[in-house]
């Protein structure tokens, strides 16, 4: 699965649906027992969530979209499939968290290319479930400090850190995934996909006793004036910087 969704893959409504959507597909096809997410695009995986959602839209809205970012992860984190992240660009925020939903994380080896869930940076706090699933890659004192300061590690960093599993020379990045998939469905998938789910479903089934509340702990918090008026701060700032 690439991603393309120019300039930079942000994770829209539309884009989250046609992913999910996909992903369902796949899911259903007996002849699929693995998938492969890299981009399209060059040096970006994803800038993940589009903050464009999260601007200056009705309460409707933000509800909407926030559902569509909790079905992407409930339908990734446990999903039946071998799924691998090759993650040939940086990957921020919403982006990271699809990459560590995965089984396997491969990066392109580029000190450049950055991964990180970074939301204390825009004033947002990353919800509950964003933060298990981090810990359960990292343990919790990397994924305490990281989170509190919003911080992006370098393809080299992540990899000491173990947010990613290995870091391959980006042109080896395919081969490396179709390696790694190889070896992965050498296994009988009953046993791997009893394991995966013993191992995930105590995360996955906080969110889903929790959906509507978190929900609308979103919108509540993404409504705030405050946290509108920071979004706005930083989409400026971007219309700067490629200006």
């Amino acid at each position: 699965v690439k991603f393309k969704s120019p300039p930079v893959n942000s994770l829209s409504l539309d884009f989250l649906t046609e992913l999910s959507i996909g992903l369902e597909k796949l899911e259903n096809n007996r002849g699929c027992r693995a998938v492969i997410f890299t981009s399209a695009i060059p040096k970006i995986f994803s800038a993940g969530l589009d903050i464009t959602e999260m601007c200056g839209k009705s309460t409707e809205h933000y509800a909407e979209f926030w559902r569509a970012v909790q079905n992407i992860w409930l339908r990734l984190y446990g999903s039946n499939m071998v799924t691998v992240a090759a993650i040939n660009g940086s990957s921020p925020a919403g982006s990271c968290l699809l990459a560590l939903s995965c089984d396997y994380r491969i990066m392109a080896d580029n000190p450049k290319f950055v991964i990180g869930l970074n939301e204390s940076q825009l004033g947002i706090v990353a919800p509950f479930w964003f933060k298990d699933t981090f810990v359960n890659v990292v343990g919790h004192r990397i994924a305490e400090r990281s989170l509190q300061l919003g911080s992006l590690h370098s393809a080299p960093e992540a990899l000491q850190l173990g947010i990613v599993d290995e870091l391959v020379p980006e042109e080896k990045l395919q081969d490396k995934a179709a390696a790694v998939v190889a070896q992965w469905l050498a296994l009988p998938d009953h046993a791997r996909q009893i394991t995966k789910s013993m191992m995930r479903k105590s995360v996955l089934d906080r969110l889903l006793t929790h959906q509507e509340e978190d929900v609308q702990n979103f919108v509540g918090f993404i409504s705030k004036e405050s946290i509108q008026k920071s979004l706005r701060m930083y989409m400026e700032m971007l219309k700067k910087r490629k200006g």
